[in-house]
């Protein structure tokens, strides 16, 4: 059968998906962090089956949504210059440029103090800024993960590795080889966003997808998840 498509209302939402036929047992529904809803569905299948599969995860798929939309670009790009504010731990601090042989960052009251060589390249405050994030990154990630890492140790779980690399469309991802790996961007948001977002990996040492097992544990090991992810996606626009 040939691929095609098919749309349900939920709510005030539509949903659209591209059904793919396949040569398989089950049917499955993805989320693609372009919003792409494609259902992988065995060869035979009724599209009013599909439709039906469709909308008895309408929520999921939502939730799904949602997520990915908190990556779509909100604010202009930076420009790295004097006056422009960055973020650090959910705080607005003013970049002040200094002309100066010693380069790097120090944060000073409600300042980045960006130290710069007069002969330093366009990009040059942009480069050290983000090295500077990278850095305190290592050691906030660690302090959160130590935070959030014993609830999972009591479940008998198999404590991942931790590296921290910068994404384009996520926060966090954790592989099924066990590493745990984290936007240094993040760093910019609230501490508690922080643990969510490490928590929320973490609960995909038990379950790999975004399934109803997966939000039970997260529900139970930080109750007010929604709370803090509604939080992060205010920070970090």
């Amino acid at each position: 059968m040939p691929p095609c498509d098919g749309v349900i209302s939920y709510g005030s939402e539509t949903i659209a998906f591209h059904i793919l036929y396949v040569e398989r047992k089950t049917l499955e529904i993805a989320v693609h962090p372009d919003s792409a809803v494609v259902v992988k569905a065995p060869l035979g299948t009724a599209l009013a089956e599909v439709e039906q599969r469709v909308r008895k995860r309408a929520g999921w798929i939502m939730r799904q949504i949602d997520y990915f939309r908190q990556f779509d670009p909100r604010t202009p790009p930076r420009r790295y210059v004097g006056g422009e504010t960055h973020l650090y731990l959910g705080r607005q601090y003013r970049l002040k440029i200094d002309h100066s042989e010693a380069e790097g960052v120090k944060l000073v009251g409600r300042y980045f103090r960006i130290g710069i060589r007069k002969s330093a390249a366009a990009d040059r405050a942009q480069i050290l800024l983000r090295d500077w994030y990278v850095k305190k990154a290592t050691c906030r990630f660690s302090e959160s993960f130590e935070r959030c890492w014993p609830v999972f140790a009591k479940l008998g779980l198999i404590r991942p590795r931790l590296q921290i690399r910068r994404m384009q469309k996520r926060w966090g991802s954790l592989s099924r080889k066990g590493l745990l790996t984290l936007n240094p961007d993040l760093v910019r948001a609230p501490r508690e966003c922080i643990d969510y977002v490490i928590t929320h990996e973490l609960c995909h040492l038990q379950y790999h997808d975004h399934g109803p097992g997966f939000y039970r544990l997260l529900e139970k090991v930080m109750p007010d998840w929604e709370k803090r992810k509604h939080k992060l996606e205010l920070a970090l626009v």
